[in-house]
């Protein structure tokens, strides 16, 4: 009688211990998205999103910020497709091509555990550094480079643990009906195709959100870059730059923050959409 009113309370610790984490968490969200949606919607205007900074833009309220939005996007989307196009092949290289604890695909892990670790800003001044050895400046260029660097390390590790999760007797099957490494690999990317959707969401909403790494590689400018050598802004920079500066400028960060949620969110609820489908499919 004792022990089980012992388990009993334990149980019920537990349980509300989880419930207090659960709530903390939730409360955390949710103030910040009602700070950024709040002071945001005070300061937004169909204008801010809609034009490009005017000549007075740093001295009153002249124009907009249409170019860090577009730069944003026009950073992350293809830093986004090389990344995809580089890790899946490494992926499934360490998956079915290799042992799984042979030496080559424990460095391989390590090597990309310690990539994943290192700070934005590191790549960043990393990504500045070889382009002022080849004499390159800050430009749209340089910004798809670090942020493709950026991504690949998220998208291997969480791929290669997206991997190991599915079964092995798919594979076992696949191979006892005659198929080749390259058929079984399609088979496998299609079950594993709702979790790379999702690691992918997880590296977008990381690299559009970082302004270390694009400070030194992107530069900024108040125009829209019609060519890859030409600077570029993005939001997470115009809001470093704007929230310390005076009045009027925090209400446009605040506005630029929340754009850059709403983009977020955008692409979390369309990734889902996404990843439900493929799952209802491999049911």
């Amino acid at each position: 009688m004792r022990n089980h009113r012992k388990k009993y309370i334990e149980e019920a610790v537990m349980k509300g211990v989880m419930y207090l984490c659960v709530f903390l968490v939730l409360a955390f969200v949710a103030s910040i998205i009602w700070t950024i949606f709040a002071k945001g919607f005070k300061s937004i205007s169909w204008e801010m999103v809609s034009q490009v900074p005017g000549p007075s833009f740093n001295t009153k309220d002249d124009g907009g910020f249409l170019n860090a939005i577009v730069g944003s996007l026009m950073v992350v989307i293809p830093s986004t497709l090389i990344a995809m196009i580089i890790s899946i092949p490494v992926v499934f290289y360490i998956t079915l091509y290799r042992r799984r604890n042979d030496v080559l695909s424990y460095v391989a892990r390590l090597a990309y555990d310690v990539l994943y670790g290192i700070p934005s800003i590191v790549y960043g001044a990393f990504a500045f550094a070889i382009m002022v050895y080849v004499g390159m400046r800050a430009s749209l260029l340089g910004g798809i480079i670090v942020t493709t660097m950026l991504m690949i390390p998220m998208l291997i590790r969480s791929g290669d643990e997206i991997a190991k999760t599915i079964p092995d007797e798919i594979k076992d099957a696949t191979y006892s009906l005659g198929a080749t490494k390259y058929e079984t690999m399609k088979v496998i990317l299609r079950q594993a195709m709702p979790g790379m959707i999702t690691a992918t969401l997880l590296a977008l909403g990381r690299a559009i959100g970082d302004a270390a790494s694009v400070m030194f590689t992107a530069g900024f400018s108040d125009a829209i870059p019609k060519t890859l050598s030409q600077p570029t802004a993005t939001l997470p920079l115009a809001i470093f730059n704007w929230i310390t500066m005076p009045s009027p400028f925090p209400e446009r960060a605040y506005a630029a923050a929340l754009v850059l949620t709403i983009i977020v969110l955008i692409l979390s609820i369309g990734g889902r959409y996404i990843s439900n489908h493929f799952s209802k499919n491999n049911l």
